[in-house]
């Protein structure tokens, strides 16, 4: 059974534009698990990134980093920030002078590792803005981002990160800002998980709850990254902890978006878009299931309202297999049956299957899920 969400603070995540339209995202609390990723364009080119970022978040990404490296960078902020759909998250390393920059812009929080700014003082003059602007940070510790003392005396474990972690936390905390996220990054599944739940127990000790964002960093590509990913934050999910996921691949970053929904939809978490159920490859098969779940996942993407479609390649487990899902279709030998919660529906040629699936789904959307009903064009 998944465990009971650990208990954290909540931040609020606006771009300061002073639009009262602005989308707001809140991270922690008793708030959704919220879906995030970054931009790989050059932000000093504005209409490049936003050009991604309206793609990500059509794709269902709620916050979006980008990084701010050079001047050039921070002088392309602030039309992000007017423009994006979705809070901004500035990526700042070495450099305060960036970071200030990006207060400035208006972001909606700053991703920062105060260690790599080093001087304190100059950490102080970014915290203190960021919190006279009401900016959350988040204090982002990678594994090769260590304290050196620490990685000298503990390693590259996961106490070492989160030793580094405090450090920072306490820094910031020192001036009085306490709108703080935690990032506990390694690139592998057991020193992040680790990671975490010693954060988790740390966090506790001091009564200070903060709103840990997940992620396996330099996770790798498409295939590997995404398996990474999915055992290292879905152990955690399924403990109760994280308030915000990015899958980090090596790869367009509109592929990191679904995965992560597919991560958080598995577990019960968030529904967003069809759940489809296809039975693997077997010798029962008398239709090509790989295509007919294609052909399903063609029609799914017009929708986002959390539909289950159960696809059969053959009787044997159809009927069963759909009793869970809204909408079942099993097919073979040129035809194919649709069911509706495990009750047929009907027996149609294979050339109408498709199009009686759509039919069937629509129904479902208008009838079961009717806040989505103006996705088929007739409303509830």
């Amino acid at each position: 059974m998944l465990q009971l969400r650990r208990k954290s603070n909540a931040i609020f995540l606006q771009n300061k534009t002073g639009k009262s339209d602005a989308k707001s995202v809140w991270i922690g609390g008793d708030h959704p698990v919220a879906v995030q990723s970054m931009t790989t364009t050059d932000t000093a080119d504005a209409d490049a990134t936003l050009e991604q970022i309206y793609a990500l978040a059509m794709e269902g990404c709620e916050v979006v980093r980008v990084t701010v490296k050079d001047p050039p960078d921070a002088a392309g902020l602030p039309a992000i920030v007017h423009r994006s759909p979705v809070p901004i998250v500035a990526d700042i390393h070495f450099d305060h002078k960036m970071a200030l920059a990006a207060i400035e812009a208006g972001v909606a929080k700053l991703r920062l590792n105060p260690g790599n700014i080093r001087d304190p003082k100059k950490v102080g003059e970014v915290v203190l803005a960021a919190k006279a602007r009401e900016i959350p940070i988040r204090v982002g510790v990678n594994m090769g981002s260590l304290a050196p003392d620490l990685e000298e005396r503990l390693g590259h474990s996961a106490e070492a990160m989160v030793e580094s972690a405090l450090r920072h936390v306490m820094l910031i905390e020192e001036h009085g800002h306490t709108d703080i996220a935690i990032s506990l990054k390694a690139h592998d599944v057991r020193t992040t998980v680790d990671a975490y739940r010693l954060m988790d127990a740390r966090l506790r000790e001091r009564k200070t709850p903060y709103p840990f964002h997940l992620g396996i960093t330099e996770a790798g590509m498409l295939r590997d990254g995404t398996v990474k990913s999915a055992i290292g934050l879905g152990i955690l999910l399924y403990e109760g902890i994280g308030d915000t996921i990015r899958v980090s691949l090596a790869a367009d970053p509109i592929e990191e978006v679904p995965v992560c929904w597919s991560i958080l939809k598995s577990l019960g978490l968030r529904e967003k878009g069809f759940e489809i159920t296809a039975c693997p490859s077997c010798g029962r098969a008398e239709i090509s299931v790989l295509e007919l779940g294609q052909a399903v996942e063609a029609i799914a993407k017009q929708y986002t309202a959390p539909v289950k479609v159960a696809v059969m390649g053959c009787v044997v487990n159809g009927p069963g297999e759909s009793k869970m899902a809204d909408v079942g279709v099993a097919g073979g030998k040129g035809k194919g049956a649709i069911y509706r919660a495990g009750e047929l529906v009907g027996t149609f040629a294979e050339t109408e299957l498709l199009g009686a699936l759509r039919l069937e789904i629509e129904k479902v959307i208008r009838e079961k899920y009717p806040a989505y009903a103006h996705e088929t064009g007739v409303l509830a």
